[in-house]
């Protein structure tokens, strides 16, 4: 249990309640692809305020000979780099299932824009999580279409040409060279290690909302370096919602798994994309978690709640996906089931 009951409540306000009450209002009014292609819309804009400054920022640091690799790289908005690889990965996936599979001129212009935005802006982020996460997804991503092989290829191409950035082989190098000063695998390491210690005397409640930081002090054994997360998705819950947490979050990816899958499989063209895009949204999730905190933060919070709820919206109104005979759910007065004007 958390020994700050102030600060757990406020967490769980900002990381829970809040975010779940949008997901219940997207599930409410995205009851068309239009609809859902406005909100991967409106996420692109966000992910373009966030990308250019930083983006800038770092170009910058590289023509005036400051940029570091080694260390902490430049960041314009938020405090480190890694926090706008967070963001900007799960929206870059999503877009991209809606740049491939998108049945109009208008998803697929968004998607191919924040795909080709956003993965600039992540390449110069330097995350090696992030690059991960892009990795597997992009694997994913082509092994679903039929020009697999093609795209397979594309995919090698692209990551070679990455290598090829100084910056990124360097940071790729550091982390795969365990005794690099600036490698982040070993201090994970011994992070995950305090963390299992303090969990093997609070294996039911473990450190609570907010409660990490003080938990594993008597547990460091050494480990000097101040952290608010054990920065490993099983961990994160285990330690800040219990197990009762943990098996629930496990629960959720699940049946989040199933309803995208079928969505995806048996679903109508429409809604297909966004399916396949929230399905990619969990890949990416459980392996940028691998290393890093890709839920417990405001922002991130609030767009997994809503990816998500883009995943319950197809379920729920989607014609194809209702039982033989079911009502069809009722539209709003005036459009069709893309959300285009009806004049029936």
């Amino acid at each position: 249990m958390s020994s700050d009951h102030r600060a757990a409540l406020g967490l769980y306000r900002a990381y829970f309640l809040e975010p779940a009450a949008f997901f219940y209002v997207l599930v409410a009014v995205v009851t068309t692809p239009r609809r859902a292609s406005l909100i991967l819309a409106g996420f692109g804009l966000a992910l373009t305020a966030l990308a250019i400054p930083n983006i800038e920022v770092t170009l910058k640091a590289a023509q005036n000979h400051t940029l570091n690799v080694a260390g902490t790289p430049p960041v314009a908005i938020y405090t480190v780099s890694n926090a706008v690889a967070l963001f900007e990965v799960p929206v870059i996936v999503v877009a991209a299932a809606v740049m491939l599979y998108g049945t109009t001129w208008f998803e697929r212009a968004i998607g191919a824009f924040i795909v080709g935005l956003g993965t600039l802006s992540v390449l110069l982020t330097f995350s090696r999580g992030a690059y991960l996460a892009l990795f597997v997804v992009a694997i994913v991503l082509a092994l679903t279409h039929r020009l697999r092989i093609l795209l397979l290829v594309l995919v090698v191409v692209v990551i070679a040409a990455a290598l090829r950035l100084p910056g990124v082989t360097k940071r790729i190098a550091q982390e795969l060279n365990l005794s690099d000063p600036r490698n982040s695998l070993f201090p994970r390491f011994q992070l995950w290690g305090v963390t299992m210690r303090m969990l093997a005397h609070r294996p039911i409640f473990g450190s609570g909302l907010s409660g990490f930081a003080s938990a594993i002090n008597p547990y460091r054994n050494g480990y000097a370096e101040l952290q608010i997360y054990p920065h490993n998705i099983l961990l994160n819950f285990w330690t800040e919602t219990g197990l009762l947490g943990l098996v629930a979050f496990g629960w959720l990816m699940v049946k989040t798994v199933i309803a995208t899958l079928a969505g995806w499989l048996h679903g109508s063209s429409g809604w297909r994309p966004y399916q396949l895009g929230v399905l990619l949204f969990v890949v990416a999730v459980l392996a940028h978690g691998l290393v890093d905190v890709p839920f417990f933060k405001n922002d991130l919070s609030l767009q997994f709640w809503a990816f998500l709820g883009l995943a319950a919206a197809a379920t729920r109104w989607d014609p194809a996906l209702k039982p033989a005979g079911a009502p069809t759910p009722l539209r709003y007065k005036g459009n069709d089931e893309r959300g285009r004007p009806d004049h029936r």
